[in-house]
Formats: structure tokens, C-alpha cells, sequence
């Protein structure tokens, strides 16, 4: 009977714990989806939305396939198609940033490598990354500089073939950035560029799976999303369980908790439970008449 009660109750805090744990990620409003600096700016009037950043957006475009045949230079200058890094049969983290942006482009890299510390998937293994510059005028030189300053930041030299820095011409980042529903402002006058940041998560066929927005991005639901998007390459049981307890949002970009799936599971639990508490009760009672006749 201890032992079913305890199965119970591991059980229970299991789905609290991991409940909890989504519930603590960031949630940015509907309002910064369109803005490309700090939520909070929003309500003060001293920093109203100018205009040009009116047309950027970071749409979601759920199940769109990337231009595969899209053309680009990898940081050593090679000439690669965006197809190529998805050959492997594996998910793909991928962002747009521009390698001179001072600003959101290398926290949208850091809140990437944040989260893929905790994230218990191997890079180049079960996943790639691939960052595309939506700036033309970056260089294959300006890749490298900016992919050996990240891995050393973050000490993770070793997955450098996994990271993918690309850069490419006008039309063909348009074909990316497009599909992907990513759009952009150029400021001239401040020579920079007005974007929202975020990342995206692809299936192994380079369709769009799912979407994250901000800086910070939560490791237990990029674990789901590279899950989900892997279609089985990747992940245990315990994700599978996951994946049926949370459900992605489109809207909201965040995972959630399917409460009557939780209900159904808790059924299936407590069926479970009752089932093995009778069975227990019975070979008791089996063993019980035999000892006494002995």
C-alpha cells in the first residue's frame, strides 16, 4: 500500500514540478511582437513606436518550407544552400541577426546558447543551428570574427560545426526572411536595422515548427519544440509524456498545459493505481490461507 501511495504521489509532483517550471518563463505582450527594443517602452510616452518600425513584424507562418534552394556563403566562404543543414534528418535552431548589430542580435545568440546549456540534447548530434544576417553588406570575414568571439564567450569551441553563421545577397535573404515571416527596416541614418528578435525551431525538412520571442528563451520548451519538430529523431519517453501534458500556442508563441489531457492521465494513474492496490490485496489474501495451513 506505501509503495502505491508513493507512486501517487511522485507521480503528482512530477506534473507540478514541470508545470512550474513552464509557468516561470518569460511572457512577452502582444505589443512587442512589433516592437524591437524593450517592452516596457511601449507605455511611455517619451518612447512612442517610430514610424518605421510600424512594418516590423515576425509573423508566424506555422508549416511554411524556407527556400531549401536559397543560395548563401558559410563563414568560411563557401558557397551553400540553405538546404544543406537540412540533411540530417534533425531539427534546426535558426534566427535571423546581422553580425554588426551591438544590440539584440547578440543577446537573440546568447539567450540561444543560455538555453541550450540546459537543454539535455547534444548540438550536432540531435540538432543544428543556423544564423542567417538579413544585412547584405555582412561578409563571410564578419561571420567568422562573429562566430569565434560567441563560441569563446560561451566556452563551447567544440560544437563549432554545428553553429552555422550564413550571409548572402539581397534577393535571397528576402526568400528566407519571407517564409519565415520575418521582416525589417533599414535605418539609414543610425546605419542600423529595425527588427524584433526571436528564434525559430524547423523540422528536418525545413518547414516552420515553432516560434520563441525575446531574448531569454525557456530551455524546458525548446526542448519540447526540438522534440515535436524532430518527429521521433530525438528525445525520451519523459519528452513524449511532456509533449501530451503541453500544448504550443500559436498565438502566444509559448507552450501551455493541456488540463484535460492532465485529467485523462490522472484517470489513467489513478485506473492504474486502484488496479495494482486489488491485486496486491489478493495475493495477500492468497498467501495468508496457505501459511496457515502450513
Amino acid at each position: 500500500m506505501k509503495r502505491v501511495l508513493a507512486a501517487a504521489v511522485c507521480m503528482a509532483m512530477t506534473i507540478a514540478g514541470a508545470t512550474s517550471a513552464f509557468a516561470q518563463a518569460r511572457s512577452y505582450p502582444e505589443s512587442y511582437l512589433r516592437y524591437a527594443g524593450d517592452p516596457t517602452k511601449q507605455t511611455d510616452p517619451a518612447h512612442q513606436m517610430p514610424g518605421m518600425l510600424k512594418d516590423v513584424t515576425f509573423r508566424q507562418q506555422l508549416g511554411e518550407q524556407l527556400p531549401l534552394d536559397a543560395a548563401f556563403k558559410d563563414e568560411a566562404g563557401r558557397d551553400v544552400r540553405l538546404g544543406d543543414y537540412f540533411k540530417t534528418g534533425k531539427p534546426v535552431v535558426f534566427a535571423f541577426v546581422y553580425y554588426d548589430c551591438t544590440m539584440l542580435c547578440t543577446q537573440v545568440m546568447n539567450g540561444i546558447s543560455s538555453a541550450l546549456k540546459v537543454v539535455p540534447f547534444e548540438i550536432g548530434k540531435d540538432f543544428e543551428v543556423v544564423l542567417v544576417s538579413f544585412d547584405p553588406r555582412d561578409t563571410a570575414k564578419g561571420a567568422t570574427e562573429k562566430k569565434a568571439a560567441h563560441l569563446e564567450y560561451w566556452s563551447t569551441e567544440k560544437s563549432a560545426g554545428a553553429w552555422h553563421f550564413l550571409t548572402g545577397t539581397e534577393p535571397e535573404i528576402r526568400r528566407a526572411t519571407q517564409a519565415a515571416g520575418f521582416s525589417y527596416q533599414c535605418d539609414a541614418r543610425n546605419n542600423q536595422f529595425a527588427h524584433v528578435s526571436g528564434v525559430l525551431v524547423t523540422t528536418p525538412e525545413g518547414r516552420v515548427s515553432r516560434y520563441f520571442y525575446g531574448i531569454e528563451y525557456s530551455p524546458e520548451e525548446l526542448r519540447l519544440a526540438l522534440v515535436e519538430s524532430g518527429k521521433g529523431a530525438i528525445g525520451s519517453k519523459i519528452d513524449e509524456l511532456l509533449l501530451y501534458c503541453f500544448h504550443y500556442d500559436p498565438e502566444s508563441g509559448r507552450y501551455g498545459v493541456v488540463v484535460m489531457n492532465l485529467i485523462r492521465l490522472g484517470g489513467v494513474v489513478t485506473v492504474a493505481l486502484v488496479a495494482g492496490f486489488i491485486l496486491l490485496m489478493r495475493r495477500r489474501e492468497t498467501r495468508t490461507p496457505a501459511e496457515g495451513r502450513a
